[in-house]
């Protein structure tokens, strides 16, 4: 059985940050003990976690729509909303060798992001524009996307998750030379809260040459363009 901890926060305190959007590392809040059971235990009991707060909110159960809810909950969180907190899932980024000898800026946009706010567990739905220059290494296209995935798929915040992209892609291809922007809307304030249905948040991470003014400009140049191909 997992050891839960008490909370440093109480719930005054709880109260007192309310919808405040705070962060306490680029390192996502992750057990040590989080794998020592299966992914197919972590569904029973999610799935009977997601039974009790039902019933709290006193839906009956016993209807054919709702009676199969729980365990789609609890598989939907294991095995895709969440899956990127097991390291198991986590893509291999394989790289090649820059033969081609091609210098310039290479940019990936539009990656789609759906990921989960961590302080209401509701979706952050946007896209992440990810950039990178060559120091004789290439990523294959769709790792880029698969990147963005995988750490999406994770409670998150969207600082974090920016961080988190430019991190994995510095990592694997060698270079501090990567950027990311990510542009979303988060549900938590569109449905919720001050139900601001307009509203989206743009997070950015510049490391190595994107830090310099002539590059990042280059680089946000490149989003502005016109990518529709009808």
């Amino acid at each position: 059985m997992f050891e839960v901890k008490n909370n440093k926060m109480n719930d005054e305190r709880i109260e007192e940050i309310g919808d405040n959007h705070i962060a306490t590392s680029a390192e996502s809040p992750i057990r040590k003990d989080a794998f020592d059971i299966s992914d197919e235990e972590k569904i029973k009991r999610i799935q009977e976690s997601v039974k009790d707060i039902l019933i709290t909110l006193g839906m009956d159960l016993t209807d054919d729509s709702l009676q199969g809810t729980p365990k789609r909950v609890a598989k939907a969180f294991v095995n895709e909303l969440f899956m990127g907190l097991n390291p198991k899932n986590k893509p291999k980024a394989s790289t090649f060798d820059n033969n081609y000898n091609y210098g310039e800026m290479l940019v990936e946009k539009n990656i789609i992001v759906y990921s989960t706010c961590e302080h209401h567990l509701l979706p952050i739905i946007g896209r992440a524009h990810v950039a990178y220059i060559s120091d004789g290494k290439v990523i294959g296209l769709s790792k880029m996307n698969r990147i963005v995935e995988y750490f999406s798929k994770r409670p998150q915040v969207q600082e974090r998750l920016t961080m988190q992209v430019v991190q994995a892609m510095q990592e694997a291809l060698g270079t501090d030379d990567v950027a990311c922007v990510i542009d979303a809307k988060h549900l938590c304030v569109n449905s919720r809260g001050i139900k601001d249905i307009e509203s989206s948040t743009v997070t950015a991470e510049f490391g190595g040459k994107f830090k310099e003014k002539e590059t990042k400009r280059e680089f946000l140049d490149y989003l502005k363009m016109d990518t529709s191909f009808d």
